[in-house]
């Protein structure tokens, strides 16, 4: 039996048995193949298996137009592009035909036309699957025209018709996407007049223009994206068009540092030079992600804008990016990153937040830096003792040794781009620090023991336990009651400590 594809002619694809069917219909049977073969339908998407995924599939299974509501950076736009694996490899399409005309069911004239004249000698393409997305982000400037269509009056003339003859027409970017997957990206910033196009598209299958109807039957799977926020700040979705709209799904954020941390590990963009030259421990991993986690939770982040994932594989590239410039510049072949390497996030942050007024107040810079501050609280008492508890308790002070060292005048001022042999020295000059570590940590590896000396640092002055100043190229721990007297210091204000 001939190839699918290598059949050229109407006549042939009738002989050869294809059935033509729906997109909507495509998709289910595809994703019903799918689901009872055990394929993972959408790959790459991580944190929705019990949540976003399973509604999708419902939709699909029940032919629905769908809504993908949720805040930026929530993968909407991928599972998406990813529905077209859910289609028919290839479909055939009438040649030459601007709106994919099927040649068992043709809508435009031309198609219609092909199929009266040459009957079964009509030549058909195939269409790919990876050819049947069109994507197109609402902007207010988007017209009925660039959507639906308008009339051409050079066509016209040239065609010597009358603006009634649909052959007038210049098809927009819905009907020349028929058969096809259609997004439309941030759906509240379309204006409500475009919207109410869409009317009788989405329910009865027919266009307007200018005063113009005809029937055209498109066939389309329709999936819009918007965020929550655009509701209320920017426009809405007008109430007929979501009333049409079958089925909107909540997206979300990861929902445990596990999950976001492979998320962002699967997304990063890093060059071979780089990973062969830095590793980047579980616990430096977890702090990035722990920024994100603080930041939607943060007084002084728009909660309503949303924390795009994109915040954590930014901060991992520049985090990589920090302690490979710092192992070139002491000519280390190999390096291993640091809690001092988050403060060479602070750029990604900065891009990836939208400040409240207070946030404002403070600078986003001062903000980032305390972001990281309170990601390192939240992830050290997974690491060690809590502080706070022995404040409270008379137990012994596993700390005690460490704070008295501070307490006796005692400094350490870490370079950023400190050497290897540097830093190991300067955390090796802190009384107790070793004994510490050893403690709870006495089978770890040397350059794993380094790393957790130096989130005790960190993680003390978190605890306002040691003051923790931020000079331009070092952080520099001291006593705690030596910022009473003087402070360097420009985000105290934040209460870093």
């Amino acid at each position: 039996m001939k190839n699918l594809t290598q059949i050229r002619t109407f006549g042939e694809l009738k002989a050869a048995g294809y059935k033509s069917k729906s997109i909507k219909l495509e998709l289910r049977d595809n994703l019903i193949k799918a689901l009872k073969s055990g394929d993972e339908v959408f790959k790459g998407i991580l944190g929705y298996t019990n949540t976003v995924i399973p509604e999708i599939q419902r939709a699909i299974l029940s032919r629905h137009h769908i809504n993908l509501l949720g805040l930026r950076g929530q993968a909407k736009t991928r599972i998406a592009r990813q529905m077209t694996a859910l289609l028919d490899e290839y479909i055939p399409v009438i040649a030459g035909s601007e709106i994919n005309d099927d040649p068992f069911a043709p809508l435009s004239y031309f198609g219609r036309e092909a199929i009266a004249l040459k009957g079964d000698d009509t030549q058909i393409e195939w269409m790919h699957r990876d050819e049947r997305f069109v994507e197109k982000l609402a902007t207010p400037d988007v017209t009925v025209a660039d959507l639906i269509g308008d009339i051409d009056p050079i066509k016209a003339a040239n065609l010597k018709i009358s603006y009634s003859d649909e052959r007038a027409i210049h098809f927009g970017l819905i009907p020349r996407s028929n058969r096809c997957i259609f997004v439309i990206n941030e759906l509240p910033d379309l204006q409500a007049r475009i919207q109410v196009a869409l009317f009788n598209i989405l329910q009865e299958g027919d266009i307007q223009i200018r005063g113009f109807r005809m029937r055209l039957p498109l066939d389309l799977q329709f999936v819009f994206t918007a965020n929550p926020e655009d509701y209320t700040n920017r426009g809405s979705i007008v109430t007929p068009l979501k009333d049409r709209i079958q089925s909107q799904i909540v997206t979300h954020y990861p929902k445990d540092i596990s999950t976001s941390r492979t998320i962002t590990e699967q997304e990063a963009r890093l060059v071979k030079a780089q990973t062969d030259r830095v590793s980047v421990p579980e616990l430096i991993r977890n702090l990035i992600e722990q920024v994100s986690f603080e930041a939607r939770d943060s007084e002084y982040v728009d909660a309503k804008s949303g924390v795009s994932a994109r915040l954590s594989i930014s901060a991992l590239e520049n985090l990589v990016s920090t302690a490979e410039r710092r192992a070139i510049l002491n000519r280390e072949v190999k390096t291993i990153a640091r809690v001092s390497d988050l403060w060479g996030t602070i750029s990604a942050i900065n891009g990836k937040i939208e400040l409240v007024y207070e946030g404002e107040q403070e600078g986003p810079v001062n903000v980032a830096q305390f972001l990281i501050s309170q990601a390192i609280r939240s992830q050290f008492i997974n690491y060690f003792p809590d502080p706070e508890r022995f404040k409270r308790k008379k137990e012994e002070n596993p700390y005690a040794k460490v704070l008295e060292w501070f307490n006796n005048n005692g400094e350490v001022d870490l370079l950023l781009e400190e050497s290897q042999q540097s830093f190991d020295k300067k955390l090796g000059s802190v009384k107790g620090l070793d004994e510490l570590v050893d403690l709870y940590y006495k089978k770890a590896g040397k350059e794993e023991k380094l790393l957790l000396k130096e989130l005790v640092l960190y993680g003390l002055a978190a605890f306002s336990q040691l003051n923790r100043l931020a000079l331009d190229n070092s952080v520099l721990f001291k006593d705690l009651f030596s910022s009473v007297f003087s402070s360097d210091d420009p985000t105290d204000d934040l209460n870093f400590n």
